[in-house]
């Protein structure tokens, strides 16, 4: 969520509610002939395949609020055990930074899944260096070879322009094929998302780090070469890194309502979510024809695995409008709507945005969970389809 999501700390459980897995051993290298052996994803957890993609269904998954949360207490509510966590950090990471990683993976190998960790670079895509990136690998193959799959989501909405690593094409790209290359080679029980903005409003323009008139930045991202960045250039193709360092394609999509500005609680329109995610949705873009279609360009043609790794409905207490069921369940009933899994098989992961907090948009405290109450919660859990899938009864 751009913008919205601050650096969290992690409490280290000493106990929890839920088994960890059963790993078997690695064979480690005993001369420069021998090979280690990839790490197994989560055995007996989750079914995946090459790059680790579910090897059928919908991976389902959570945004959690570390802070406040537990992996386990969030189950509980559920009644389910979630597939991904999602963890931020900045990059590189620090001491700290890396603790409170870790104890995110020790919540999720306790829970049987995987960890979705958003890299933000927030010092700059200079940041990037080659020893950060090393740093980085060595980690990961330690969560794989305790029993973690880890996707790494690095520096998401790249092509937004509120982020110190926006609107750099070039640099981005050079980024993120330095750390794919790393983690495909040191950590192969890991994968790598490309993820940016849904492309409606792009370019962003006012945003602090909107890419300069008569930049180079700014000539790559005019793809129609009529001299300006608008709402006719392609908000995804300069930024995409190439095939072989991407794994998995994701984008974040959320209702904040039907017109801005934001503030009261609209159910959302029918098909909203089908309608972002190929790019024919004109609420938020004005013109349809100015967003590409994700789906089709990016899991589709390339023939990668599509993740949500974030999305949920615009809810605020005492507002005006619906009331939460109403919004929430009109959401979510769109992302689990048969008809989505039958049209859109690459869409293989979804992941809800857990959190309470207040946003700046609307200076007013939102919540977007989908198990905060009683009710709301015994519904998300009764609409979740049987092609969501859970960790395993092995964990």
């Amino acid at each position: 969520m751009s913008t919205r999501v601050s650096r969290i700390a992690l409490p280290v459980v000493a106990t929890v509610l839920l088994g960890a897995c059963a790993v078997p051993p690695l064979t480690g290298p005993g001369s420069e002939d021998e090979t280690v052996s990839t790490p197994p994803p989560a055995a007996g957890c989750l079914p995946l395949e090459d790059g680790l993609a579910p090897a059928s269904g919908v991976l389902a998954g959570v945004n959690l609020d570390w802070e406040r949360d537990l992996l386990a207490e969030y189950a509980e509510r559920l009644g389910e055990r979630p597939a991904v966590a999602v963890s931020f950090s900045r990059f590189p990471l620090e001491s700290q930074d890396e603790a409170h990683v870790t104890a995110a993976k020790d919540q999720v190998r306790a829970n049987g899944g995987m960890l979705l960790l958003t890299l933000e670079p927030h010092g700059g895509l200079d940041d990037v260096t080659d020893e950060a990136v090393a740093a980085l690998a060595a980690l990961l193959d330690g969560y794989n070879r305790d029993g973690v799959p880890v996707i790494v989501r690095f520096a998401h909405e790249m092509n937004g322009s509120w982020y110190p690593w926006g609107q750099q094409p070039e640099a981005f790209r050079e980024a993120f094929r330095r750390v794919a290359g790393a983690v495909h080679r040191e950590a192969p029980g890991s994968a790598m998302m490309w993820a940016p903005n849904y492309g409606g409003g792009y370019p962003f323009t006012g945003g602090a780090h909107a890419a300069p008139p008569g930049s180079e930045a700014y000539g790559i991202l005019d793809t129609s070469a009529d001299g300006t960045v608008d709402e006719g250039d392609d908000p995804y193709a300069p930024y995409y890194p190439g095939d072989e360092a991407v794994d998995w394609v994701g984008m974040s999509l959320y209702h904040w309502g039907d017109s801005h500005p934001w503030g009261d609680n609209v159910v959302p329109e029918e098909d909203k979510f089908v309608d972002q995610l190929t790019g024919t949705y004109v609420g938020a873009a004005g013109d349809e024809s100015a967003v590409p279609d994700f789906y089709a360009d990016y899991a589709e043609e390339r023939g990668k695995p599509l993740g949500i790794p974030e999305t949920a409905a615009f809810f605020r207490p005492g507002g005006p409008g619906a009331d939460e069921l109403a919004v929430k369940r009109a959401w979510w009933s769109q992302l689990v709507d048969p008809s989505v899994h039958r049209d859109f098989p690459r869409l293989q992961m979804v992941n809800w945005f857990e959190w309470r907090k207040h946003e700046p948009e609307v200076d007013a405290v939102v919540d977007w969970r989908a198990t905060g109450t009683p009710d709301v919660a015994q519904a998300y859990a009764g609409d979740l389809p049987e092609w969501y899938v859970h960790p395993g009864d092995g964990c």
